[in-house]
């Protein structure tokens, strides 16, 4: 089995290799520390599945998600990340991710959840069902930041985070004026009138 790990933390990567290699002993695991490298590891070789953070240097793991499913949309990706579920996981399972894991959980889910994907079939929590049954709802009772598109989500957090207009734009190879439109529609949608209203938000949710 081919295993790609992808995190900016070298002693999760180590850790997780150790997990996996208990469960398979032979299998070939190779290990990245941003979005970039992850990406381009998917397109150079064959892989049975992908482990992958969301936070990670550079553009967001969220963002290489939707690439990775773009060029290789049979492949798994397991999303292993210290967000809370009611957060990110239905995000990421509409991106095409095949399961989300917290960071937290103990090793022998983490081999359930591989053992699942790998067959093809989603790995979900009943938390995350219900939360997957409760979007299906009306617009005015979901949360702001749920209102927001994928790469709306991505600007938001990184807004959040004090990242300045510039900076986001180079990390996600998009020009200043549209990242300030995506500022202005994430504010408009959220209601909210500055970055500084962002990063609150944020906080009270998890978010970053």
């Amino acid at each position: 089995m081919r295993i790609l790990i992808a995190d900016d933390h070298a002693i999760l990567r180590k850790g997780l290799r150790e997990i996996l290699l208990d469960e398979y002993p032979s299998a070939y695991i190779e290990e990245v520390a941003d979005a970039d490298s992850l990406f381009k590891k998917t397109l150079k070789a064959e892989w049975d599945v992908v482990i992958t953070d969301l936070s990670m240097p550079g553009r967001s793991g969220l963002e290489a998600l939707r690439e990775i499913k773009q060029n290789s949309p049979k492949l798994p990706v397991l999303v292993l990340s210290n967000y809370p579920e009611d957060q990110y996981a239905t995000r990421v399972l509409k991106a095409g991710a095949s399961g989300y894991i917290n960071k937290d959980t103990a090793p022998a889910e983490l081999v359930k959840a591989i053992q699942k994907v790998l067959i093809g079939r989603k790995y979900i929590t009943p938390s995350i069902a219900e939360k997957l049954a409760s979007d299906l709802s009306s617009d005015s009772d979901k949360a702001p930041h749920e209102l927001l598109t994928d790469r709306e989500f991505d600007v938001m957090k990184l807004l959040a985070s004090g990242k300045p207009i510039l900076e986001i734009a180079n990390m996600l190879s998009l020009s200043p004026t549209t990242i300030s439109t995506y500022r202005a529609r994430i504010l408009d949608k959220m209601n909210m009138k500055s970055n500084a209203d962002l990063t609150r938000y944020a906080l009270q949710n998890n978010i970053i």
